[in-house]
């Protein structure tokens, strides 16, 4: 009684931190007492009036469509004040227990073995020592950065990449750059038909949604589950589009293995797809409506080139093979008369496709094609005419770009830029694709084309080849995390476990939050805090309603002896300094002559327009500041109607400015691909992979397997969180009590296996196995299996043959890349089987794994890892 009330602050929560600017799923934090209280939706009109929004509305078939005032954050944002008190959360600086940077190193027993607390002096100590050793001994160029990946969105603090800057500044380093992972088919496939840099998915998207609701007769769904994926970056907008779309009788049609969660509510049709056979089925829609004429013709004679290549191969012309809808029913499991009907629904009517992002559909081997293969289809139905186009339900405004909201923009797409500390993009002479990493630490060199960013123009995929090492430079030495997510989040992940291990690693450092994944193979970690302990600034681009800057005020004080990204980078510069020579006053040079973290922030606020409307003292006061809606926004040309209109004025960014079912430049660069060659068609296996249900393969491994974005974590971010654990679909309880990630399996499957749910089974292949808690429902087809990807790792045997009862199936992915000039991850779509396990006999034949500190209400605990007393 009588004590002073707490503070509510704003906070963003998005997991875009790779990107600059793309924040999301603002929130209200209640703090009293140094402790949160609660996490509420953020309200735009707390400290403005109504009318500064210049409200958008769309009204279409006597309704009206028009944004809230409330931040429509997923439940991720709200529970996430548990994941900031997680059990999981790092103490303080730790060592692995076994290596000794003066002795024996040990780097066989990482992921194995134990830590001990040291101070932060020392653990600085050790990471400077460690460079200046490893700059001396072998070039700047041994030291692999990981500094990109999701996380928490922070400028200042840059949650990945802030030891860029750092060591840029010392000399150099390699740069994992990483591939577009949620555009893998659309950048590597999509881009040689129809453009659309920088992420091949359509970028032209002003005004889709109004147009849609005037014109449109149906979307298809393909592989896209709106009320999952977005909500990790764009919140719950998309769900809202969904009713909006039932709400005046846009038919929404959904294309997956799975009945995923917009499916079961959302759907007026499913169409069940085996995973990763898109294409079967996108070309005999082709083969149909060749066959019967009911292709736009007249529009491919004047924007598109190509055509007749493309019509000879679905005919049959070039293998023999006419892509018929009895040809694909073998191939994806689709009936041939529902193909059919398929394409003469879509032939007959105004028909646009939505995606998510991410998914089977565009992360598996060969995703290119399906990718190229849609383009193609919406190409002979008009592309660009009232209701046909593409669209995606995330990234509204990624990249500070109005075009590619379909929502009505503002007038203004906020980027702090200046504030930023995170990674520095530039690409760089040293280099290693995420996804060659493995290979490229145990068996170099490594060659491959282009410099491998989401972000880079088409072009940049024929530079090359490129190499790892560079020429007379040395291999990887020493590895520096901020992004430990390795195992979950790409291809090949025992792969990586044993790279880790490999003896010409000598030393693994990582900061991170929490005792998750790849920090178990760190030799030295450091901890780092989450937003809510740190000051800072952010935007939200991306909600679908209102961008927004805001002032993060801290929360929070540091938990543990937890220090920002920013910070702990700064404790390493600091004794660097000792040094002298490149390293003489690097944290000042870190720092912009000095600059203190609200300087950073001034400046980030002055880049934005609310600079000219406020003083930063009343943007601190007020904490943000929205944009309003962008005035005549309905008079955009709608997506790619100019394009339709008229093709010579408004081209394409391809070479011809056209739709290219041929692409001459990948006939003349890449003459001997066989698999991504110039005119997309159905690949069975090459290029390292056989994962097709009629390969040998598949005799022992007859499933495939789909691994989408999941429901209730944004891959291994938020797995910890007790009250999402607690919903029935989060996880399985095993007879052991352990939390299992769930496996759907068709009841005709589960029959033949003898599943039952509630069961505990293995999935597997030659790759090794991971379990699951069985769900038997007729949510998933038949001859395919459902587990959401990115579970936290909780190996019982590590490496290629291991087994992991986390359920972190990344660890079984196919470590070949999307195909041999495609170097994108696969992830999804592969073959495995299924069998069910005794989880009380794995546990009497490793007990050690099975006894590792757990709370089933937050899944494996900081402790395990820590030698008792520590």
């Amino acid at each position: 009684m009588g004590e002073a009330r707490g503070k509510t602050i704003v906070k963003g929560l998005g997991f875009c931190a790779s990107a600059i600017g793309a924040n999301v799923c603002s929130v209200d934090v209640d703090e009293e007492q140094g402790k949160i209280l609660r996490i509420r939706p953020f309200r735009f009109d707390d400290e403005y009036e109504r009318d500064h929004f210049n409200a958008w509305k769309i009204e279409a078939r006597g309704h009206t469509f028009e944004p809230g005032y409330k931040m429509v954050a997923g439940p991720l944002s709200f529970g996430y004040k548990k994941r900031v008190y997680s059990k999981n959360r790092i103490p303080y600086p730790l060592k692995r227990v076994d290596w000794d940077p003066q002795g024996e190193r040990h780097p066989e027993t990482r992921g194995k073995s134990k830590y001990v607390r040291i101070s932060w002096d020392e653990a600085a100590q050790i990471c400077a020592d460690e460079i200046k050793r490893i700059h001396d001994e072998y070039g700047p160029l041994s030291i692999l950065v990981q500094g990109d990946g999701h996380g928490e969105t922070k400028f200042v603090h840059g949650t990945h990449g802030c030891q860029t800057r750092m060591l840029g500044l010392v000399g150099d380093y390699t740069l994992q750059a990483r591939q577009p992972d949620s555009w893998e088919g659309w950048y590597w496939g999509a881009k040689h038909i129809w453009g659309m840099d920088p992420l091949g998915q359509q970028n032209l998207q002003n005004n889709v949604i109004k147009d849609i609701s005037e014109n449109g007769d149906a979307v298809l769904f393909w592989g896209a589950d709106p009320e999952t994926t977005p909500w990790g970056w764009g919140g719950m907008m998309a769900s809202r589009l969904c009713y909006w779309f039932s709400e005046i009788g846009v038919k929404q049609i959904h294309i997956s293995p799975d009945v995923n969660y917009t499916n079961a509510v959302h759907a007026d049709k499913w169409i069940p797809v085996l995973p990763n056979t898109d294409a079967a089925l996108q070309l005999a829609v082709a083969y149909v409506w060749l066959s019967e004429g009911t292709y736009d013709a007249d529009y491919l004679d004047t924007h598109a080139i190509g055509f007749d290549n493309f019509a000879y191969y679905v005919m049959g012309g070039e293998d023999g093979i006419p892509k018929t809808p009895k040809w694909a029913e073998k191939k994806c499991g689709v009936p041939s008369y529902t193909i059919k009907a398929l394409a003469r629904y879509w032939a007959s009517h105004a028909v646009s496709i939505a995606h998510c992002n991410g998914g089977s559909f565009i992360r598996s081997c060969f995703a290119h094609e399906p990718a190229r293969l849609e383009v193609a289809l919406l190409g002979m139905q008009g592309l660009g005419k009232p209701g046909a186009n593409q669209f995606k339900f995330i990234e509204w405004s990624l990249f500070g770009m109005q075009s590619v909201t379909p929502m009505p923009p503002s007038v203004e797409i906020p980027s702090c830029a200046p504030a930023f500390r995170g990674r520095q993009y530039s690409v760089r002479p040293s280099l290693i694709p995420k996804t060659m990493i493995p290979k490229a630490i145990t068996d170099p060199p490594v060659q491959w084309y282009g410099h491998i960013a989401a972000g880079l123009p088409r072009e940049d995929q024929f530079v090359g080849p490129l190499t790892f090492p560079l020429e007379g430079k040395e291999r990887i030495h020493m590895i520096w995390s901020d992004a430990p997510c390795w195992e979950t989040c790409w291809n090949g992940g025992n792969e990586m476990q044993e790279a880790l291990r490999h003896e010409s690693v000598e030393f693994v450092l990582i900061q991170h939050p929490w005792m998750e994944n790849d920090c178990l193979f760190a030799d030295i970690i450091l901890p780092i805090n989450t937003k809510f302990e740190e000051e800072d600034i952010g935007t939200d681009s991306d909600n679908g309603q209102w961008s927004v800057v805001y002032y993060e005020q801290q929360a929070i004080e540091p938990l543990g002896e937890s220090k920002s990204d920013l910070e702990a980078v700064e404790e390493v510069a600091k004794k660097l300094e000792q040094y002298g020579g490149i390293y003489e006053n690097l944290h000042a040079r870190m720092m912009d002559g000095g600059k203190t973290v609200e300087d950073f922030i001034k400046a980030g606020f002055e880049n934005t327009g609310a600079a000219k409307q406020m003083s930063f003292d009343e943007f601190k006061e007020k904490q943000y500041y929205p944009f309003p809606t962008l005035d005549r926004w309905e008079d955009l040309p709608v997506g790619l109607s100019q394009f339709h209109d008229d093709p010579e004025g408004h081209p394409l960014t391809t070479p011809s400015g056209k739709l290219e079912y041929y692409s001459t430049v990948l006939a003349d660069i890449f003459p001997d691909d066989a698999i991504r060659g110039p005119v997309p068609k159905w690949v069975e296996e090459g290029d390292g992979h056989e994962e097709r249900i009629d390969s040998k393969r598949a005799r022992e491994y007859p499933f495939l397997i789909v691994s989408n974005h999941p429901r209730w974590r944004v891959h291994a971010n938020c797995d910890d969180i007790t009250w999402l654990r607690e919903i029935e679909t989060c996880k399985v309880y095993g007879p052991d009590g352990y939390g299992y990630e769930p496996v759907w399996v068709n009841p005709v499957d589960a029959g033949k296996l003898g599943l039952k749910t509630g069961d505990v089974a293995k999935i597997y292949n030659e790759r090794g196995g991971v379990l699951g808690g069985v769900i038997v429902t007729e949510r998933i087809m038949p001859g395919a299996i459902y587990q959401d990807h990115g579970a936290r790792v909780d190996s019982i045997v590590q490496g290629v043959g291991g087994l992991d009862r986390g359920g972190a199936n990344n660890l079984i992915a196919p470590s070949a890349t999307t195909s041999k000039n495609a170097h994108g991850e696969v992830t999804s779509g592969f073959l495995v089987n299924i069998e069910k396990v005794d989880v009380f006999a794995l546990a009497e034949q490793y007990p050690e794994a099975f006894n590792r500190a757990y709370d089933p209400a937050s899944g494996v605990l900081v402790d395990a890892y820590l030698v008792e007393g520590a």
